[in-house]
């Protein structure tokens, strides 16, 4: 197999050196294409590709794997996932493996986190993908312990169906403290839990509420974020939940893909329906054709 290596911090990180040893150690054919810089919460953008003429890239050399051809790309992790589909590093991969993230990407952080976003990014490809996150821990961060079980799922992963996608997320622990491995439920948690404005006090009263509409054209929210390795969530069937009370969450997760379902069939039926011209002119047909 060949196995791409990606991840949203940048090809510099820490967590991407460990998570291209694991793959390496697996013993199959190892690429990594990762961003120049850090490019966390880019979800699966690409960037502005039409105005540019073409995407910069530069060779890397990871400690201990000087083998191993490694590139850092100006643009998003989704890019260079695309970019090493499409032939740009070689020949097209099997298997993406993306991160090992700084940071537990759990609940809808899932969404717009890069490391999750070049995973699903490789399923649209029919590729089968993997990302892996560390709760934010202080130094010396266990990173051993999400490389390892990365390299248990390599083979698993291999003989899965196309575009299978899983989202691993550890806590920041020694595998020998780690309580064991779940399958956890999408939570409902996020980073971003308010923003307040943060302009003076209007008229000597009361500092402007965050519940109303900015007092001035121009100024600066201030975001109320959850701190990095705080999880309030404590249902043991989320992926969040499990991961503040030291177990490893396994996550499977679909892309953008088109619903389906009685309640999706009758909300586009009554969509086409009143779409229809007034005049009669014109008829959306079902599957979207516009027809005089």
């Amino acid at each position: 197999m060949r196995i791409l290596v990606t991840n949203d911090d940048g090809v510099r990180a820490p967590g991407i050196a460990a998570l291209a040893g694991a793959a390496v150690a697996s013993g199959h054919d190892v690429v990594v294409v990762a961003p120049m810089i850090d490019y966390s919460g880019a979800g699966a953008a690409v960037g502005p590709v039409h105005s540019r003429d073409g995407i910069d890239y530069e060779s890397h050399v990871i400690d201990g794997l000087e083998g191993i051809p490694t590139y850092g790309v100006d643009g998003p992790p989704a890019l260079a996932v695309i970019l090493a589909s499409v032939g740009g590093f070689g020949p097209r991969p099997d298997l993406v493996l993306s991160g090992i993230n700084h940071g537990a990407n759990v609940g809808r952080s899932a969404l717009h986190s890069g490391t999750v976003g070049a995973a699903l990014t490789a399923a649209h490809f029919g590729l089968r993908a993997l990302a892996v996150s560390i709760r934010w821990g202080e130094d010396p961060v266990p990173w051993d312990t999400p490389a390892a079980l990365a390299g248990v799922l390599v083979p698993v992963l291999a003989e899965a169906p196309e575009g299978t996608v899983l989202n691993l997320n550890v806590p920041d622990l020694a595998m020998a403290a780690l309580r064991g491995v779940r399958h956890g439920r999408l939570g409902r948690t996020g980073t971003i839990r308010s923003a307040v404005h943060d302009s003076p006090a209007v008229s000597g009263g009361p500092e402007h509420s965050h519940l109303a509409l900015p007092p001035f054209p121009s100024g600066t929210l201030r975001l109320d974020l959850t701190p990095p390795g705080e999880d309030r969530a404590v249902d043991l069937s989320t992926d969040a939940g499990l991961v503040a009370n030291g177990f490893a969450s396994l996550t499977p997760l679909v892309g953008v893909r088109e619903a389906e379902g009685s309640d999706v069939d009758t909300v586009v039926g009554k969509a086409l329906a009143a779409l229809g011209h007034p005049g009669g002119d014109l008829a959306v047909e079902p599957g979207g054709t516009a027809t005089a």
